[in-house]
């Protein structure tokens, strides 16, 4: 069996964003890419990140919060940044196959507000990064 392209997405904490989006790439490209994520740090899985892909009917729960490995980063076929902060502050890339993207997208851990104001943020992000992956998986890349 042929293997499949490596993903890896990176945040800063591996607690929201890059979760989200290993999960909506999972369920949707898992068929077709090997999916990873990471952070410069370690935050532990954020708990509305957990309900809010609950939602969209996708389980997160048995995720884990890591940090970047620097053997997957030298695997990897495509290397993802979904905030600024891990796209400015990604260790050195010695991966000349590696396609890098930055995929800017809010940090819903940051919202303020009522807690439906702050699950309504978890949302729109939510939403945006599965259009952005539905787009990845289409294109087939």
């Amino acid at each position: 069996m042929e293997k499949k392209p490596l993903v890896y997405f990176l945040c800063t904490g591996n607690s929201c964003r890059s979760q989200i989006a290993d999960g909506f790439l999972q369920q949707l490209g898992g068929h077709k890419y090997e999916v990873k994520s990471a952070g410069l740090e370690a935050h532990g899985l954020n708990p509305r990140a957990v309900e809010t892909m609950k939602e969209a009917g996708i389980d997160i729960s048995k995720n884990t919060s890591d940090v970047i490995d620097p053997d997957l980063l030298a695997d990897a076929d495509y290397i993802i940044t979904l905030c600024g902060h891990a796209n400015d502050n990604c260790p050195v890339v010695r991966n000349d196959k590696a396609v890098r993207w930055h995929w800017g997208f809010d940090d819903p851990a940051k919202a303020t507000g009522t807690e439906e104001e702050i699950k309504n943020q978890f949302r729109t992000v939510r939403d945006s990064i599965k259009k952005r992956i539905e787009q990845f998986v289409e294109e087939g890349k």
